[in-house]
């Protein structure tokens, strides 16, 4: 699925283009009719008439991750390299979509990986975090599908990812809780098995 988006001015008016796909929006925006419907609105008053195909397309967005393999991502940009000491990536934002309730959760990753003669564009790392934040998720899941896709690729000396974010399911309803953050972690190798290198790493991302 391709997304395209640009803004251009023209005769000092607003002209915003983006290309989704056309059978998917249609589908899509049907269903969001229907639960507009069904939960009392009125699908044709003026502030709501293009409110499904908005929807539609927000979800394709949303969601792009399920079209991506972010191990190529890695390897479009892999380089050999005879660097033994940590990469780390920190405060990469991360949004995404809690599958249980389609809400948001929203928040930072840190990344770190100690290379083994192979080394990644460091962009590359805040991309795969982005592939897989785009699918509908649960937080562990996120960490370890990124530990995973970074250990796979470049067989580095160890992995770590941390996870700090907030889920609206639990601040828009349920137990109603404002300030709370959810943290995860996943660690491979090294910062698996040496305690002073995943406390070196704990440290860094702290500052």
């Amino acid at each position: 699925m391709d997304f395209l988006s640009h803004n251009n001015k023209e005769n000092g008016g607003y002209l915003r283009t983006d290309s989704f796909n056309d059978e998917v929006t249609k589908k899509i925006a049907e269903n969001y009719k229907n639960i507009l419907e069904l939960i009392g609105e009125d699908v044709t008053r003026e502030g709501l008439l293009k409110t499904p195909v908005r929807i539609a397309k927000a979800m394709q967005f949303i969601t792009q991750g399920y079209a991506q393999n972010p191990e190529d991502i890695i390897k479009s940009a892999m380089f050999t390299e005879d660097y033994k000491q940590m990469v780390i990536v920190k405060d990469i934002e991360i949004y995404s979509m809690c599958e249980h309730h389609m809400l948001p959760f929203f928040g930072k990753a840190h990344v770190a990986y100690i290379p083994n003669g192979k080394v990644t564009g460091l962009s590359k790392i805040a991309r795969v975090v982005d592939v897989f934040a785009r699918r509908l998720q649960i937080q562990e899941r996120l960490t370890t599908q990124i530990k995973d896709c970074i250990q796979n690729t470049l067989n580095p000396i160890g992995v770590a990812v941390v996870i700090e974010a907030q889920h609206m399911c639990m601040q828009m309803r349920g137990v109603q809780k404002q300030h709370s953050v959810t943290t995860t972690s996943d660690f491979t190798g090294a910062f698996l098995n040496n305690e002073a290198t995943r406390l070196e790493f704990i440290n860094l991302i702290k500052k």
